[in-house]
């Protein structure tokens, strides 16, 4: 299917690497000026160097902690400022913090809410007035599979996605009257940062990636991971005018995995 974002201004968090930089990338090659937020300036200047060089639309990069409210303002500013005001908004920015329940601290549960849920609202909250003027916005958040069918020692992350389907059910309840479409995609077991990560520190020097990745393959009805390109491919759909009649759905783009619709 052939998508065209152009004229849009789309804004993502966590866009320097894996699935946040795919979703950017995605929505560039659709046409749309795009905006990334991530913490680290230097991996953002890569980004954004990579994604000037395959796309032809206007890629900004503007370093920002999503914990910091004062930060998420100043980032929108600039952000609207260099390529304009924002109609899609997508909310990637996160992490996998799990643990057992009996360790489980006030702190960890609120960092990873701050993180996962607060950040989106205030962003949401922040792009919202222009989404409204025009009668036209798309929120995406990125939460996962595991929100709907959490496993022992998944905290706080699950809580927190769990909570991120609930808010992307809430907001497409209040703003369908301004035709800003809000939805949630769950992710199941896709390749990203965060399994490479999981590689270098848990899997033996000897271990190739893919070798270690195929365990968890075998668990997926569909026999393989993810690639980061097939979420993006269904975030780009959602902030698309194909995607006009679909709010309030909290999507799997898992392989089959989840047991849960």
């Amino acid at each position: 299917m052939h998508i065209d974002l152009g004229g849009r201004t789309a804004l993502v968090t966590g866009g320097s690497e894996g699935l946040g930089l795919a979703i950017a990338s995605r929505l560039a090659r659709s046409g749309a000026r795009v905006g990334i937020l991530a913490r680290r300036p230097d991996v953002l200047a890569k980004a954004v160097e990579r994604l000037s060089k395959e796309t032809p639309g206007a890629i900004f990069g503007h370093p920002c902690d999503v914990t910091d409210e004062s930060a998420l303002h100043s980032a929108v500013e600039a952000t609207v400022d260099a390529i304009g005001p924002i109609d899609i908004l997508v909310n990637n920015a996160g992490s996998s913090s799990r643990g057992a329940f009996p360790d489980l601290s006030r702190k960890s549960l609120l960092d990873d809410y701050n993180l996962k849920v607060v950040a989106a609202i205030v962003l949401s909250q922040l792009v919202l007035p222009h989404m409204q003027e025009q009668r036209w916005g798309r929120i995406i958040n990125i939460v996962s599979i595991n929100a709907k069918a959490p496993k022992a020692e998944s905290a706080p992350t699950t809580l927190s996605r769990a909570a991120g389907i609930t808010l992307s059910k809430v907001m497409s309840q209040e703003l369908a009257p301004w035709n800003v479409l809000v939805n949630a995609l769950c992710i199941g077991t896709i390749k990203s940062g965060q399994w490479e990560r999981r590689h270098r520190q848990n899997a033996p020097d000897d271990v190739p990636y893919e070798e270690y990745l195929a365990p968890f393959a075998k668990a997926v009805p569909l026999g393989r991971l993810g690639e980061a390109e097939e979420l993006a491919n269904v975030a780009c759909f959602l902030a698309s005018d194909a995607a006009s009649y679909i709010t309030g759905a909290a999507i799997n783009v898992d392989g089959g995995l989840s047991p849960v619709p």
